[in-house]
């Protein structure tokens, strides 16, 4: 019997007919994810600038948790004994945590990589730790969320054939690590698809997490730097490869251009931390691409943010009175281009897969994807 089975259960209510787009829902021990889904991040378990109420207010189904951050801080045994993240941060739907291998990957000159695990210099005390994949599991058990991702090793963009073969390597003897390690069946592990930007080596991925009878699988390793052509490359290789009947999730990817693309290939699942770090610094997504605040074309416009959104933002304030917020160093701007931001994407991929559902899939794509280039 599957470890995750009677907990998690995905089926696709509806493919497209001429392109790999699909609606889904995904049930698992804290609700139902109805997909494609864009997931916020609360990196230190909350997402920035946001309350809960926000979130619930725009309909946010799942949220995800950053592993490495509350590792160090506040520290997963306080979180522990606090009833696990849902109940740290009093929230009721589902969680999904990453393992923490992109911040180690990130970390650049402080961590030092080698085949048992990753020992890594805290960059904000100096501190050294060292985390295995067996590690990872330990933490991500004892946060709860629902959903738990492998620890892996992300190649950096570029890098040669040979530094991405082995940190595939590394990526596949770690996931068989991370499966044997863990044993809770009200988390679901998913294996990361890696292979830099190499087909076959993505291939071979495919080949290697596939093994495993997981309840989902994820692709890692894009937007880290790369150009937009080559990361839509790998995802329109790699995720139709994927289990049909499993949820397939593009880590780190959230904007609607890339939404579109990723959903066209068979993505379900998305997060990013740009809504909120594009809003900190005045941009904001419509539905005719995106713009900043702070120009001044919107001193005296008096409009929301964009006509068609029914954000708490659009329906109480215009582009000039954030403008003049954002202008004056007011917090309160960053607040409100955030709510507009998050549940600008969390909408979206709610529309996408109504256009799914309703045999229009096509249409919506080209239309938005024009609307989207154009600015």
């Amino acid at each position: 019997m599957p470890l995750n089975d009677g907990y998690f259960d995905f089926k696709v209510i509806k493919k497209d007919e001429k392109t790999n787009a699909r609606a889904g829902e995904f049930l698992t021990p804290h609700g139902l994810i109805k997909t494609p889904v864009f997931m916020p991040v609360g990196t230190n378990s909350a997402v920035k600038m946001l309350i809960n109420q926000n979130l619930y207010d725009m309909g946010a189904e799942i949220i995800l948790n950053n592993s490495y951050h509350m590792y160090l801080r506040a520290g997963t045994e306080l979180i522990k004994k606090a009833g696990g993240l849902h109940k740290w941060q009093n929230w009721d739907r589902p969680i999904l945590t990453d393992s923490g291998g992109f911040q180690v990957f990130s970390l650049s000159n402080l961590r030092k990589i080698t085949d048992d695990g990753v020992k890594f210099q805290d960059p904000k005390n100096g501190s050294y730790h060292f985390i295995t994949p067996e590690k990872s599991m330990q933490i991500q058990n004892d946060l709860g969320a629902d959903i738990i991702m492998a620890f892996d090793e992300c190649a950096p963009y570029p890098c040669d054939f040979e530094h991405a073969k082995k940190a595939l390597d590394k990526t596949t003897l770690w996931l068989k690590r991370c499966f044997d390690a863990h044993k809770n069946p009200k988390q679901a592990l998913f294996p990361i698809v890696q292979g830099a930007f190499f087909e076959d080596l993505r291939l071979k991925a495919i080949e290697e997490v596939t093994k495993f009878e997981a309840a989902g699988y994820a692709i890692g390793g894009v937007s880290v730097g790369e150009p937009v052509d080559v990361k839509n490359k790998i995802v329109e290789l790699t995720a139709p490869k994927l289990p049909f009947d499993k949820p397939r999730y593009l880590m780190g990817v959230g904007t609607p251009i890339d939404l579109l693309y990723g959903i066209k290939n068979g993505v379900d699942m998305f997060d990013c931390v740009l809504p909120t770090r594009n809003a900190r610094h005045g941009a904001f997504f419509t539905y005719q691409g995106n713009k900043i605040i702070k120009n001044k074309e919107f001193e005296e416009d008096f409009s929301p943010l964009d006509e068609k959104c029914n954000c708490y933002a659009c329906k109480n304030h215009t582009r000039a009175y954030i403008r003049h917020l954002f202008k004056v160093q007011e917090s309160t701007a960053a607040i409100l281009l955030s709510i507009h931001n998050v549940h600008f994407l969390i909408n979206f991929a709610k529309q996408v897969r109504e256009s799914i559902i309703e045999g229009r899939f096509e249409d919506f794509f080209h239309e938005h994807t024009k609307l989207q280039t154009k600015a």
